[in-house]
């Protein structure tokens, strides 16, 4: 690889998400993989400073390991883009339509790709209404809640009845603006991870907890399973690869994206695709890249060299 393209790297980490702790250990482990590439490093994190503070005198590439608002859903691309630096991972429009899971399951709609039926609710909501809605929608029990704009599972809820319904939408809704209603579906959870354009594959969880939340993906303790590759017959291997490269073009994704996919009845939903994955120990596109042979520095430096502005 052409070390000459990138000398200085400037890490993007932390930031002020709920997701923060998880940045901090994605960026202090890129960090260590780029020095150990002799890359000359620093490191910023949003928290402390505005993104108008980068000194970019002596930056010639932004490495972003931000995760959830504010670091994956545009805003901090924006800045990158206002600042001229090149920069990993997706642009402005295509970060802002995958953080948001309305934007994003509308676009897969469109392309063929199958999702859960969902629909969304705001501030205000009434009882009856919804119980209409989810009928006209066939949205069935069990109904998953998610914010609309978070990442790794926070503040989702799995309701088996309108009573549990009411009760989690009520204290969702007073910290978050809108929440999607998403039928669960049932079956293995897969996740494909494609890099620069390509899938390289599909690893297949098996929670211990209800489902792969928060703490199934960033504690021990949780122990949810890894099953590397996935067991699925070749043909299917082949196909939750090919939606989750179409996923990643139709987004106009760039970089590393990472698609998480239930496979039930024979058939793939795609319940959404993450342009910012988790780069920590516990995380999957290093274990995905692990098994097909690419070092975790090898992975962090081709992410690096696809840097670029206007993506």
């Amino acid at each position: 690889m052409n070390k000459k393209k990138f000398k200085n790297v400037l890490v993007v980490l932390g930031g002020t998400s709920g997701e923060r702790a998880v940045s901090l250990e994605s960026g202090k482990a890129c960090i260590k993989a780029l020095k150990k590439k002799g890359y000359k490093v620093f490191s910023f994190d949003p928290k402390f400073k505005n993104f108008n503070l980068i000194n970019k005198k002596n930056i010639d590439v932004i490495f972003n390991a931000l995760h959830g608002r504010d670091g994956e859903d545009g805003v901090a691309q924006s800045y990158f883009e206002y600042l001229n630096i090149p920069y990993t991972h997706s642009g402005v429009i295509s970060s802002y339509n995958a953080m948001n899971k309305i934007n994003s399951k509308e676009v897969f709609i469109k392309n063929k790709i199958k999702t859960p039926n969902f629909f969304s609710i705001k501030k205000q909501f009434n009882k009856k209404k919804i119980i209409n809605t989810l009928n006209s929608k066939r949205v069935k029990f069990p109904i998953v809640l998610k914010p609309v704009n978070e990442g790794s599972s926070l503040g989702v809820e799995i309701c088996k009845n309108k009573e549990k319904l009411v009760k989690k939408l009520n204290k969702l809704l007073k910290k978050y603006t809108e929440i999607i209603l998403e039928e669960y579906i049932a079956g293995q959870e897969i996740q494909v991870a494609v890099i620069n354009g390509n899938s390289i594959g599909a690893i297949e969880l098996i929670p211990k907890r209800l489902f792969y939340d928060y703490k199934a993906k960033y504690t021990k303790k949780a122990k949810t399973e890894h099953v590397m590759p996935a067991r699925l017959t070749k043909r299917k291997y082949k196909e939750v690869l090919k939606i989750a490269r179409k996923a990643h073009m139709v987004l106009q994704c760039r970089g590393v994206t990472r698609s998480d996919f239930k496979f039930f009845n024979n058939n793939f939903y795609l319940l959404e695709i993450n342009t910012q994955p988790g780069m920590t120990s516990l995380s999957l596109v290093p274990e995905i890249a692990n098994y097909k042979g690419m070092s975790f520095e090898n992975l962090v430096e081709k992410i690096l060299l696809d840097a670029s502005i206007n993506r």
